[in-house]
């Protein structure tokens, strides 16, 4: 016993000696394709396990075992914190390390070309450095590695089609006939080559940035609701809600049978998403595909003489936690916040996503929806993913000045409504209010300056110069009129913009864009209102009037108060702005203090969305054809997509009636206006604990409870409709309550 003490220690000294130098990035010497896989296997002994921490870089996905067990599943980022750089996850322990001899090994997924999430390089490998108190491990060329031959990338369905330059990924072939068991600490690597190291400039890996969101958060495998056989033959498993999985299955074959699983999602239109093909070994077998799909059914194409013991699934998601609520007595509008908040989830991951199955693609016009309604669902991880978004649309900047999205990856057109969205009140500014997060605007400030004033200009009367820029798009749909829809969001990212500027300290930039805001008030107003036909236009805009820009004049401040019946009559006659665009549509309404028409508006442009049973998230376009696959008058959609989801944030800021007034809900306003509801419960998280509030109208007043979190205040303010507001012996139009429950009535 005392012998092998010195033998180990003796190892362990050598293993210090010996394992100084600086970690590299390492490969195979093997050619490794688009989509393929390649895994690292390295002994190492320690002499403490105490004081751990890794540092670990892939290009593109990683699974990582130590000794024999399963401690990271799909880890690392898609590529792209800027042009040059990659993503490093950093981990402050690590699961089953052990003083003597231990074994890692790292399957990678390479995911290859460009696409509109994800910056390849032209180096498949991994990058490893973990060091404990005694010893330091390191990616080297003694590493062992091999291109790994069970896994295959089948072929896309429609190669020259979406999936060509839009999704990151491929799909996966597995082979278990081939397959090495990772769980096992011991297995035979004897015929693996030795790693071959890449230089940092060879690799094009760039420097490494912290992972700067949580891991993904996993569950157990779980049973599916039920099962039952589809017109195709396929299994169909019916899962909770729309949702982030892994298949998974049990079976007994004789050996090389195929079985292919994918989701009722794989089918989008024309456009295709992920399948998985498993080819089975001889006698009982388990297998769960690495990659995630999503849908609201898992289908299994299992040929006959296959037993089928069990089929199960693992889900898994973004890591926070789902705090916010919203009831009410309408159940379409609890059914809207609902499915908006799926539609949020199922849209999070490695970056903020217009839909989780044709591109997965941070479109900036979405994650302004999607940030916004971040602050009335999540915990503060939750921000986390949208400053990842700021940084990286800022970092991509060119050296014009334009900003374009989305990124990273491939694409380089600027969309410049989309744009002025980003970087305005509605997105840089609304993520601090919301976080407090005050350095990220530091950093940002400057770019945002840029885009503003060196991209943009304005004629000599105010008016703002159409951009047309890579993409000139306003909206999905018809009638839109774009330069006037220009003038509005660029007043709506002044708005923000001397906000920032206010709280940077650039007190002159701040002036210049209020002066700015003022002369593109009147000119706007001059300019482009026709007074025929009573509505803001372009004057050789040729169309039937556009409702985006009529809500956009309002929300941006242009419309003076005196002409809002106009526009309240306007919007119950026309209704040209898709999902994405209605948000302010509503917002506008609701800021003119007609709660009650955004609310039927809601219903009426919501309706066929809500209803659906089938579907527990908001699609892409208004109507929907059924089938696999779906269908909007102007081309392909999905049945979830992220631009959808602004009536959460309508229902929880402007009927609920709760929005900050200082960054983090430090101070915030209670104004339910119900509209035509009866009572509203709404709980809204924040830092310093949830807040809490239900309204309801009862014998001609309406009776408002609040709990406000210690450490915060509330201004609760009387709503449209009543005169006066009643607490203890105080009657105001207006009142501050700091922490505790607080019971108020509106008269």
């Amino acid at each position: 016993m005392k012998f092998s003490k010195i033998i180990l220690l003796g190892f362990a000294l050598f293993a210090m000696a010996c394992g100084r130098d600086e970690a590299q990035i390492i490969t195979t010497a093997e050619k490794i394709a688009d989509g393929e896989w390649l895994c690292f296997r390295k002994e190492f002994f320690l002499l403490s396990t105490s004081r751990t921490s890794l540092k670990i870089a892939a290009d593109t996905k990683y699974w990582l075992w130590v000794n024999g067990e399963l401690v990271v599943r799909e880890g690392g980022l898609k590529r792209g914190p800027n042009p040059t750089d990659s993503y490093c996850d950093v981990f402050d322990a690590v699961p089953n390390l052990k003083v003597g001899r231990n074994t890692v090994a790292i399957l990678v997924q390479y995911y290859g070309k460009n696409s509109y999430s994800h910056s390849a390089s032209e180096v498949p490998g991994v990058w490893f450095e973990l060091d404990t108190r005694f010893n330091r491990v390191v990616s080297d060329g003694s590493w062992k590695a091999v291109r790994y031959a069970p896994f295959w990338t089948p072929a896309d369905e429609n190669p020259r089609g979406l999936r060509q330059y839009r999704l990151a990924g491929a799909n996966v072939g597995y082979d278990a006939r081939k397959a090495v068991d990772f769980a096992a600490a011991e297995f035979d690597d004897t015929e693996w080559g030795g790693a071959v190291e890449v230089s940092r400039q060879e690799s094009e890996w760039g420097e490494f940035v912290e992972r700067p969101i949580p891991q993904w958060r996993w569950s157990e495998l779980r049973d599916y609701e039920e099962r039952s056989v589809g017109a195709d033959g396929a299994i169909e498993c019916k899962l909770p809600y729309n949702a982030h999985v892994t298949p998974y299955l049990h079976i007994k074959a004789k050996g090389g049978e195929r079985i292919v699983m994918c989701t009722d999602d794989y089918w989008i239109g024309k456009a295709r998403s992920f399948y998985t093909e498993y080819v089975a070994r001889e006698g009982e077998q388990e297998f769960e595909t690495p990659i995630w799909t999503n849908g609201h059914k898992v289908l299994y194409y299992i040929p006959e003489g296959v037993e089928v013991i069990d089929l199960k699934y693992r889900e898994s998601g973004y890591d926070s936690d789902f705090v916010g609520s919203f009831e009410c007595d309408n159940e379409f509008c609890n059914e809207l916040w609902e499915k908006a908040k799926r539609t949020l989830y199922v849209t999070m991951r490695d970056n903020y996503m217009d839909c989780p199955d044709r591109e997965r693609a941070q479109w900036w016009g979405d994650v302004v929806v999607e940030l916004g309604e971040t602050g009335y669902l999540f915990d503060e991880r939750a921000h986390l993913l949208t400053r990842k978004a700021i940084l990286e649309l800022m970092n991509w900047q060119r050296h014009d000045g334009v900003i374009f999205s989305p990124i990273p990856g491939c694409y380089n057109q600027e969309l410049p409504c989309q744009m002025l969205a980003s970087v305005g009140y509605y997105g840089f500014y609304t993520y601090y209010m919301l976080s407090g997060d005050k350095q990220t605007i530091e950093d940002v400030y400057n770019g945002v300056r840029k885009y503003l004033y060196e991209v943009w200009s304005s004629t000599v009367d105010g008016i703002i110069e159409p951009r047309k820029g890579g993409w000139y798009w306003g909206d999905w749909g018809q009638n839109i009129d774009k330069p006037a829809l220009q003038q509005c969001w660029y007043a709506v990212a002044l708005e923000g913009f001397a906000k920032m500027a206010r709280l940077t300290g650039h007190n002159r930039d701040a002036k210049q864009a209020e002066e700015t805001l003022i002369k593109l008030y009147y000119a706007f107003n001059s300019k482009f209102w026709d007074k025929k036909l009573e509505c803001y236009r372009s004057a050789d805009y040729q169309g039937v009037p556009d409702d985006r820009v009529q809500a956009m004049a309002v929300v941006a401040g242009l419309v003076p108060e005196e002409r809002y019946p106009i526009m309240r009559e306007f919007f119950t006659k026309y209704y040209n702005a898709s999902p994405y665009m209605e948000k302010y549509v509503l917002e506008a309404l609701c800021h003119m203090g007609y709660y009650e028409d955004a609310l039927r508006r809601m219903e009426k442009r919501f309706g066929d969305m809500v209803v659906s049973k089938e579907y527990s998230t908001l699609w892409e376009g208004w109507e929907y054809t059924g089938g696999r696959g779906m269908k909007y008058k102007s081309g392909n959609g999905t049945y979830n997509h992220a631009w959808s989801g602004g009536g959460l944030t309508i229902l929880s800021q402007y009927i609920a009636g709760i929005a900050p007034v200082d960054p983090q809900f430090e101070r915030f306003s209670v104004e339910p206006n119900l509209g035509t509801l009866n009572y509203v419960k709404s709980v809204v998280p924040t830092v310093y604990g949830d807040i809490k509030m239900k309204a309801e109208r009862r014998d001609g007043a309406l009776y408002v409870d609040v709990f406000v979190p210690a450490g915060t205040m509330a201004e609760v303010c009387v709503p449209k409709g009543y005169s006066r507001l009643e607490y203890g012996s105080y009657y105001g139009e207006k009142i501050l309550l700091d922490g505790g429950g607080h019971k108020i009535v509106m008269r």
